[in-house]
């Protein structure tokens, strides 16, 4: 469920304004009972859940007690899960959610706090609940039960009504005396200024002004690290995004990191990219079966409904996809075994160290205008060739064999990602390129997943050699991938000319 929130800061002496106003025609503003809701929340013991936004706790009365709260890019908006347990430890579903910030240290109690709690429900014409306000007297306990602190504040969270009625409320609010406060969670204020620290993950900071090498590297490493860690409790969790999924998300983050180590190496220590390298080869191979099968599921659909005048047989189709199913439930067990394992732990604690401190060489203070040209230019030549050698680009046959064609998008994505990664820091020309490379990558990843799905159905139907409907379904999808195949390979010439324009490279030569 997603949380979105606001706050305001009052004092004792602070009276709730009339809130009616704010509600639409026909609505009205009622009144629930005054509760008192006691609240444990677990942390480590340096605070890494509180410092990183993130928050686990036990509350007192609650059908489901225990609760996580995640946090998103929109300050206000968070990711709530919670489950039923007794208050102790917490359950291991919502333990494993905050394993990137715990990273294997023990939870403890970290805060108690004594909310009481006057609530009202903004009302629609049909008496669905639109937004809670709720204007809580907070205390904060010691261990002993004595008082530690006390403050008032004000929630307003938006149920079934849209932000302009948020709007409303906050300024009805205002008006009384209400001020905007800064969206820092109750538990954070109970702890103190120890919870306020910065989190153990360095989150990218921007360039100056005139950066040096180290300075680009350090920020490509810190947006790759955030990309992967930030999606480990959305992949626990089954999370759809908007057209897309965790596991797609987090595997980008795993491959755009390794090339990024890999197109920066003369900046890094060998000793130390190589085996982070390894490391997310390994975690991005895992995912990576999860998500072929999520392609394959998605792709079979949209085949077979691809000619609607020459309908293929359902039940056919439908035992394909039970097969796909089968083989994705396998590669997401086997993810959710690689997140719950010590070899994990220890890669997310590379990684945050890596965001931290890249292990950089001498050669990364040099200016980066200076030094960056030239890494990317290695791997664009590996694509598109240069004055000693022809690059892949250069091997490709419209009849050639489809792992030549593979071969060239993984090399395409390769020079995409490092001309990404510098296109901050060198100009228009750059990130130009960098767009008209991922439209050469769109078009060799449509041509990658049609030849994998063709391989893939005649494979499911020739493991059930009896079924004669599922093999004449398996050909008929199989004759329509290849012509995709066949499509996508007379478009790339053109994608690849928009690309490779001399007005879009010469900054490489």
């Amino acid at each position: 469920m997603v949380e979105e929130e606001r706050k305001y800061e009052v004092d004792d002496a602070f009276v709730l304004p009339d809130l009616s106003s704010a509600a639409p025609p026909g609505g009205e503003v009622r009144a629930r009972p005054p509760v008192t809701l006691l609240a444990t929340y677990v942390d480590t013991a340096d605070l890494r859940l509180a410092r990183a936004g993130v928050s686990l706790r036990h509350r007192e009365g609650d059908e489901l007690p225990w609760t996580v709260k995640l946090p998103t890019d929109t300050p206000g908006i968070r990711q709530e899960i919670s489950r039923a347990g007794p208050l102790g430890d917490p359950p291991a579903e919502l333990a494993a959610l905050v394993t990137v910030q715990a990273r294997g240290a023990p939870l403890a109690p970290a805060a108690l706090v004594r909310t009481e709690r006057h609530a009202y429900d903004v009302l629609g014409p049909a008496g669905e609940v639109l937004a809670e306000v709720v204007d809580d007297r907070v205390t904060t306990l010691a261990g002993d039960g004595s008082t530690t602190g006390a403050f008032r504040e004000l929630e307003v969270e938006r149920k079934t009504g849209d932000r302009a009625l948020l709007d409303r409320i906050g300024s009805v609010l205002r008006e009384a005396g209400a001020r905007g406060g800064s969206f820092v969670p109750k538990h954070v204020r109970a702890l103190g200024p120890a919870a306020e620290r910065e989190p153990d993950l360095v989150a990218p900071t921007g360039l100056p002004s005139r950066p040096t090498a180290g300075d680009v590297v350090t920020e490509a490493v810190r947006r790759g690290v955030r990309r992967v860690v930030e999606h480990d409790p959305l992949v626990r969790l089954g999370v759809p995004l908007d057209g897309d999924t965790a596991v797609h998300q987090m595997r980008v983050g795993c491959r755009r990191l390794r090339s990024d180590l890999r197109t920066f190496a003369p900046l890094l220590r060998p000793a130390w990219a190589r085996p982070l390298r390894d490391e997310l080869a390994w975690l991005a191979g895992v995912l990576g079966a999860a998500r072929d099968a999520e392609v394959l599921r998605d792709r079979l659909r949209r085949t077979a409904a691809a000619d609607p005048t020459s309908p293929l047989d359902p039940a056919a189709v439908d035992r394909l996809d039970a097969a796909l199913a089968e083989r994705q439930d396998r590669a997401l067990a086997e993810v959710a075994e690689a997140l719950d394992s010590p070899r994990y732990l220890a890669l997310v604690d590379a990684l945050v160290l890596a965001a931290r401190a890249p292990r950089l060489t001498p050669k990364a203070k040099r200016p980066a205008a200076r030094v960056l040209p030239r890494l990317v230019a290695r791997p664009w030549h590996r694509l598109a060739g240069g004055k000693r050698r022809p690059g892949a680009v250069a091997a490709l046959d419209p009849a050639g064999p489809d792992e030549r064609w593979h071969e060239v998008r993984k090399r395409g994505k390769q020079a995409r990602y490092a001309v990404a990664a510098v296109a901050p820091v060198l100009g228009a020309d750059a990130g130009r390129l960098a767009r008209k490379l991922k439209r050469v990558q769109d078009v060799l990843g449509e041509h990658q997943d049609a030849a994998v799905a063709a391989e893939t159905w005649l494979a499911l139907a020739a493991a059930q050699p009896a079924d004669h409907e599922l093999a004449v379904t398996a050909g008929r999808l199989a004759e329509r991938e290849r012509a995709t195949v066949r499509r996508v390979r007379a478009d790339f010439p053109a994608a690849w000319h928009r690309a490779s324009r001399r007005k879009r490279t010469r900054w490489l030569r």
